[in-house]
């Protein structure tokens, strides 16, 4: 006699329909966890790596990509982007939870590997690439009003500036301003690792830094390099009701030209036995800094 029979004629539950449910929710958990920056993404090894003779396409100068959930989720509600066309798989359109009719845009349902086509096996692109153009140009006249900002000297790793945008958006930074050269451009690779924050704050690129400081010093900003050789403690140096935070490459940190330009130098004193930060790290404990002071 079978199991049903022995137990009156109904059917035993079903153990792995309560198993998906719950690897969904733990899924759902995790996925925004890793769009809120609290856990990081999978290393992109970890994916099957595709054809070693992978190329990316040729892309037209005002022709942008983005992808990831968050990523694509800020870029089509921010109404100064202009979208072009959302290529998408099932299961991601159901986790975006977006209404496809009202987007009017062109609209596909694709496959995962055709997205890998297009943006290669490493992309951590969660099944959703968005192609836009490029956000409108900003001047720095524009940013008269904001008390603070942060000015990077070209540091060259999207990664870092786009960890840089996320604390500048936190700490409701007015601007990120940096040059056109030595610098990431507008990219998804950089709005990726801004889970974004690219969305949300002007990121402005200058053809000289030293002449960008002259004209914000004309705005009535102070502008503070950081340096771990600085001075005096950036607590102790800050001064005026607005403020320009001006950090240097990964490397070689600021250039001599910059150091000579900006009103002052300082340092972020630490006590312990490494005196120097990650250049995102240290703009976050600026940032966090630079508020304490303006809202004293």
């Amino acid at each position: 006699m079978s199991k049903d029979k022995k137990s009156g004629g109904k059917a035993a539950a079903d153990p792995s329909a309560k198993d998906t449910h719950y690897a969904n929710l733990r899924r759902a958990h995790r996925d925004a966890k890793r769009e809120r920056g609290e856990i990081p993404t999978p290393q992109p090894q970890k994916r099957k790596r595709g054809p070693e003779d992978w190329k990316p396409p040729a892309l037209a100068p005002d022709q942008v990509y983005l992808y990831g959930l968050h990523t694509v989720r800020a870029a089509l509600d921010n109404p100064e982007r202009k979208k072009i066309k959302l290529s998408v798989t099932q299961n991601a359109l159901a986790r975006l939870e977006i209404d496809v009719e009202t987007l009017g845009i062109a609209f596909e349902i694709v496959s995962p590997h055709e997205i890998d086509k297009v943006l290669g096996p490493e992309a951590i692109h969660q099944g959703v690439i968005l192609e836009t153009r490029p956000l409108p140009v900003r001047r720095l006249e524009a940013l008269k009003d904001s008390p603070l900002l942060l000015v990077l000297d070209q540091v060259t790793d999207p990664h870092n500036v786009g960890a840089i945008m996320r604390s500048a958006v936190a700490f409701n930074a007015g601007a990120v301003i940096t040059t056109q050269r030595h610098s990431p451009t507008e990219s998804g690779v950089l709005a990726k690792s801004a889970s974004g924050a690219l969305e949300l704050i002007p990121y402005i690129q200058i053809t000289n830094l030293a002449d960008a400081l002259g004209e914000l010093h004309k705005l009535g900003f102070s502008t503070i390099g950081l340096d771990s050789e600085g001075p005096a403690p950036l607590e102790g140096t800050f001064s005026g009701d607005k403020v320009a935070l001006v950090l240097g490459s990964e490397g070689k940190g600021l250039r001599q030209k910059t150091r000579e330009t900006v009103t002052a130098l300082a340092r972020l004193d630490m006590p312990g036995a490494i005196k120097s930060l990650n250049v995102s790290n240290a703009a976050a404990i600026a940032l966090y800094a630079a508020r304490l002071y303006l809202k004293a």
